[in-house]
C-alpha cells in the first residue's frame, strides 16, 4: 500500500506517481477488481482457462485435443449485482429539502432543491457509482463543480491517511492500450496535477504536464477586457468520495467465485460428455502379446483417425481377437440435482431474490418473505450510499438526507387496494409514495398536473 504520508515524503512527485500506480496494479484489490470485470462480462476466468488433460506416452500431462472442451460461463455475477443495485437505485433518489414555486404557467409546484443543484445526470452517475462499488468493493466519486464522475478502483489509486484512515489524495490513471501513453492525474485537497508517459517510452516513467491547477477558477468577463481570471478556490477538502459496496469493504466476487466456478464446470462438463458420444470406450480382447507402446499407438489411431488395424498375430495368433465398443450413459439426474442445489445456494448466499420462488398467485405476504434476504443486503448497501451522498452534499455546502424508493415486484392489485383503503387518512403525496407503480419522476408530474387543474 502507498499512503498519503508516502506522498508527502516523496522527493520526486512524478516518480512517486508512477511507483504508486505500479504497486496498486500489483495489489490484490486491483487484481480482484479486474477479475470481477471479467465475470461481469460473462467471461468467467476459471472456466475460460479450463483445459482437459490426458497423459501422453511418457506419462506427462498434455491437452486432450480430441475431447470436447465447451466453456459455458453463467451470468450469475452480473445478474445478482444488477438486481441489488437496481433494487435500491433503479428509481433514482430524492431529498427532503423542498420549496414551493410558481412555474411559467402560474401554477404552484413543489421543487426538490437538492436534486436541482445536483443536476439531471445525478441519478445515472449514482447508479454507475453504486454498481462499481458492489463489484469492486469500492468506487470513488469525483464531484467536479456540477457533475459527479465515477473512478473505479481499476483506474484510481487511493492515498489513505495512515493516522485517520481518511482519503486525503488519489491518482487517476488510464491508457487506451498497453502500447499507448499512460495519462495520470494527482488529486489533492489543494488542486490537481496532470502527468503523462512520453510516447513510445513504455513503462511507468511519467512526466509532469504543467503546474498544479485549482479545482475552481473565478472568471470576470467584460466587453473591454474580455475574460480574465480573478481568483481561484477549492472545496476545503478532497472532492473525491469513496463509496463502499458493503460494510465488509470487499468485492462481491469474494466468496461467490468458487460457487460460480463450480456451477460452470459441472454445466460445461455435462455438455462435453454429450459431445463425446456419451463416453465411448473400448475393450481389446486377447491382447496379451501387445506391449504398452503398441497399445498406446492403437488407441491413438482410434482417437485421431477413428480406425485401427488389428494384427491377430500380436494378440497370440489364435484368430479370436476382437475390439468391442461400450457406451457409458451420462449421469444426468445427479448432475441436474447438483446444478439446482448450487443455483439455490448462490442466490441464498448472495442474498438475492430468486423469481422462481414467487408464483403467479403469490400474495404480498409471500412476496415480502421472498424479498427478505434482498432487503437485508440492500439495507447495508443503502447505509453506504447515504453516507457517500451526504459527503458529496457536504462539498456543496448542503445538509440533506437522500430518500430511495425500492424497485420491487408486488401483487399490484392487492397493494393498490390497500393504499386506496387508507387514502382518506393520507395526503396526496404520501398516497403516491405508497403506490408501487408510481415512480419518483411520475409523482412529480402527477402533483404538477393536479396543481394546474386546481388552479383552473
Amino acid at each position: 500500500m502507498v499512503t498519503y504520508q508516502d506522498y508527502l515524503e516523496a522527493a520526486d512527485v512524478a516518480e512517486f506517481v508512477g511507483r504508486a500506480i505500479g504497486r496498486h496494479m500489483a495489489g490484490a484489490e486491483y487484481r480482484t477488481a479486474v477479475d470481477a470485470d471479467l465475470y461481469d462480462r460473462q467471461r468467467n476466468v476459471t472456466i475460460n482457462s479450463y483445459t482437459r488433460l490426458i497423459q501422453d506416452r511418457v506419462k506427462a500431462p498434455a491437452a486432450d485435443i480430441t475431447a470436447a472442451n465447451n466453456r459455458i460461463a453463467s451470468n450469475f455475477f452480473h445478474r445478482l449485482n444488477l438486481q441489488r443495485c437496481s433494487y435500491l437505485l433503479g428509481n433514482g433518489v430524492s431529498f427532503t429539502r423542498k420549496e414551493k414555486r410558481v412555474n411559467r404557467d402560474g401554477v404552484e409546484v413543489v421543487v426538490d432543491l437538492t436534486r436541482e443543484r445536483l443536476g439531471s445526470r445525478f441519478d445515472i452517475d449514482l447508479n454507475e457509482w453504486g454498481y462499481k462499488a458492489l463489484i469492486h468493493g469500492v468506487a470513488f466519486g469525483f464531484w467536479n463543480l456540477d457533475r459527479l464522475y465515477v473512478f473505479p478502483i481499476t483506474e484510481f489509486v487511493p492515498l489513505w491517511d495512515e493516522e485517520t484512515g481518511a482519503l486525503r489524495a488519489g491518482i487517476r490513471f488510464w491508457r487506451l492500450q498497453p502500447d499507448k501513453p499512460m495519462s495520470a492525474v494527482l488529486y489533492t485537497e489543494a488542486g490537481y496535477t496532470a502527468f503523462k508517459t512520453p510516447r513510445g517510452a513504455g513503462g511507468l516513467r511519467l512526466e509532469q504536464m504543467g503546474q498544479p491547477e485549482p479545482y475552481i477558477v473565478n472568471l470576470r468577463r467584460s466587453r473591454a477586457d474580455g475574460e480574465a481570471v480573478v481568483g481561484s478556490d477549492g472545496y476545503g477538502a478532497l472532492p473525491i468520495v469513496p463509496l463502499w459496496g458493503s460494510k465488509l469493504k470487499q468485492s462481491t466476487l469474494v466468496g461467490m467465485r468458487e460457487k460460480i466456478d463450480s456451477y460452470d464446470l459441472i454445466q460445461s462438463g455435462f455438455a462435453n460428455d454429450l459431445n463425446d458420444c456419451a463416453q465411448i470406450y473400448w475393450l481389446i480382447e486377447n491382447c496379451g502379446g501387445m506391449t504398452g507402446e503398441d497399445l498406446q499407438e492403437f488407441l491413438d489411431n482410434i482417437r485421431y483417425k477413428h480406425i485401427a488395424k488389428v494384427d491377430t498375430a500380436s494378440f497370440g495368433g489364435d484368430g479370436r481377437s476382437a475390439l468391442s465398443p461400450y457406451v457409458q450413459d451420462v449421469p444426468y439426474q445427479g448432475r441436474q440435482a447438483y446444478l439446482d442445489g448450487m443455483r439455490a445456494s448462490i442466490y441464498e448466499d448472495f442474498g438475492a431474490l430468486d423469481v422462481h420462488a414467487i408464483g403467479a398467485s403469490s400474495t404480498n405476504d409471500h412476496i415480502d418473505a421472498a424479498y427478505q434476504p434482498l432487503d437485508e443486503e440492500a439495507d447495508q448497501f443503502e447505509l453506504q450510499v447515504i453516507e457517500a451522498v451526504q459527503q458529496v452534499l457536504g462539498l456543496m455546502g448542503i445538509e440533506d438526507t437522500p430518500i430511495f424508493k425500492r424497485n420491487r415486484v408486488a401483487n399490484l392489485k392487492e397493494a393498490v387496494e390497500a393504499v386506496m383503503l387508507e387514502a382518506k387518512y393520507l395526503d396526496t403525496e404520501t398516497a403516491l409514495d405508497l403506490l408501487p407503480n408510481i415512480t419518483v419522476d411520475m409523482k412529480a408530474g402527477i402533483l404538477r398536473r393536479m396543481a394546474q387543474a386546481e388552479a383552473r
